[in-house]
């Protein structure tokens, strides 16, 4: 398969050559870029607004970082480099073109409405200089003002056009705006320490702004919680489509070594980590100088993006948000592309990723998409996590117990009814217990990884003949 082109140099369908391979540094930056982001000035007030303690959120985000960077670098990379493979191509060949289909559309769909919240959070902070503000509605699916919708779909189609370039292009552009971004953030936390009177270790230790701060947003939104454990496991599996769901196969297939793998660590630790905490630091400093900002015209406590980083750092913070969501939305995007690719497998990779673009910025002109970030991307791990143990399952375990690897290529057959049980079922479960018994949707992704790994394993041994009858 390696001595195979693709249009663009993209590899969608063959194993990525030796020649294209790329070293750890266009990783560190693109990680940098992706999540050092553009929705982290929307989740880090978030957990604020949801009432985590100052306590809880730094140990809890110490913690569940670290898991997912251990996850993507033991987990996803190993199985990257050996097969060199995207998720979708690799996907097909175990569960079938038929059934990768239907994955591949709702994994195109929702990494689309992911990256439509990050156009939503770039077009937040264009409007602020044009009195154009961010404000989420009643109606989940309802627009936001005609101006800022206008704002969102020229943003948007930046967006769509630099992920369509390809790979290198995303890289490229996330090594050139990380470190300055990095600064940003960093910039973002010392200003709101100043501005909060958190200029001591017993200031910091007190947290009198942070309990002040979640005392005034609930006052006004009702009275939430947010526990340690919840902290811990949202972080690490806020990117559980990419880690535990292998999405990033398609991006790790790319790296000449390994050692690209501990690449996560940057935007973990820098951005999920440094930078939630910085952009919670600016809406606690926000409702301690001007409190009358925070509050919207119903009444309640809306996380501006765009407005929180210009009161801090002014035209500064208005640019950071601005290139920090687009250096999320573009490899977010690019995924999708291929994803999309992978339900029209005679179409190129640069229509379906403009197809992509087009599909997230439409989703970005519905604000209400962007408030709801600590729910959905639990959900979109449920759902898409699990199709990653399929995938290590069939590389790890399948041959060992004597049956056949990749069995839908083996065998020719468009839907591997073992991988369409197992993944079926535990979403079922995992999505019943989010939307009608309240589950933190965060709490379903490993169960639902577990179970359908095992479910797989089991079913292949009931429907596969023993390898050596092949």
């Amino acid at each position: 398969m390696t001595e195979q082109t693709s249009e663009g140099g993209e590899f969608e369908r063959v194993s990525v050559p030796e020649s294209a391979l790329l070293g750890s540094s266009k990783f560190w930056g693109m990680y940098a870029g992706e999540h050092t982001a553009g929705t982290e000035f929307m989740i880090g007030p978030l957990f604020l607004a949801a009432g985590a303690s100052l306590q809880d959120l730094i140990l809890g985000l110490l913690l569940g970082n670290l898991l997912a960077v251990l996850t993507w670098r033991f987990l996803v990379v190993p199985i990257a480099i050996a097969k060199r493979l995207t998720l979708y191509y690799q996907l097909e060949r175990i569960a079938g073109q038929d059934l990768v289909k239907l994955y591949n559309l709702i994994n195109g769909l929702l990494f689309c409405f992911l990256a439509g919240a990050m156009v939503t959070v770039s077009a937040s902070a264009v409007g602020v200089p044009f009195g154009i503000f961010y404000a989420v509605p009643q109606s989940t699916f309802a627009l936001g003002p005609p101006t800022f919708t206008a704002l969102v779909l020229l943003v948007g189609l930046v967006m769509a056009v630099v992920a369509a370039a390809g790979y290198a292009m995303v890289a490229r552009v996330a090594n050139i705006a990380a470190p300055w971004m990095i600064a940003v953030f960093a910039a973002c936390g010392i200003v709101s320490l100043v501005q909060v009177e958190a200029n001591s270790l017993t200031a910091w230790n007190e947290g009198a702004f942070w309990t002040d701060a979640i005392a005034f947003v609930q006052a006004r939104n009702g009275a939430q919680s947010f526990s340690f454990w919840q902290i811990v496991v949202f972080a690490w599996l806020c990117n559980g489509a990419m880690h535990f769901g292998m999405a990033d196969l398609s991006i790790f297939r790319f790296a000449r070594s390994a050692n690209s793998g501990w690449a996560p660590a940057i935007g973990m630790f820098l951005g999920h980590y440094m930078a939630w905490i910085a952009a919670a630091l600016l809406l606690a400093a926000l409702i301690k100088v001007q409190p009358e900002m925070a509050v919207g015209d119903d009444g309640k406590v809306n996380a501006n993006p765009g407005l929180l980083a210009f009161q801090s750092l002014g035209w500064t913070g208005i640019i950071c948000v601005v290139i920090a969501g687009w250096t999320t939305a573009n490899p977010t995007i690019y995924r999708a592309g291929l994803a999309f690719q992978g339900v029209v497998p005679k179409s190129t990779r640069t229509i379906m990723t403009l197809v992509a673009g087009t599909v997230a910025t439409l989703a970005g002109a519905f604000p209400n998409l962007s408030a709801k970030l600590l729910d959905f991307v639990g959900t979109y791990g449920t759902v898409l996590g699990p199709m990653g143990a399929v995938i290590f399952v069939d590389y790890y375990l399948i041959s060992r117990i004597g049956l056949v690897p990749e069995y839908a290529d083996r065998t020719k057959s468009s839907i591997n009814p073992a991988v369409l049980i197992a993944w079926l079922f535990p979403v079922s479960v995992g999505l019943y217990m989010i939307f009608w018994q309240g589950l933190f949707a965060a709490y379903a992704v490993v169960p639902a990884w577990i179970v359908c790994g095992a479910i797989y394993l089991a079913l292949s041994k009931v429907i596969q003949r023993p390898l050596s009858a092949q």
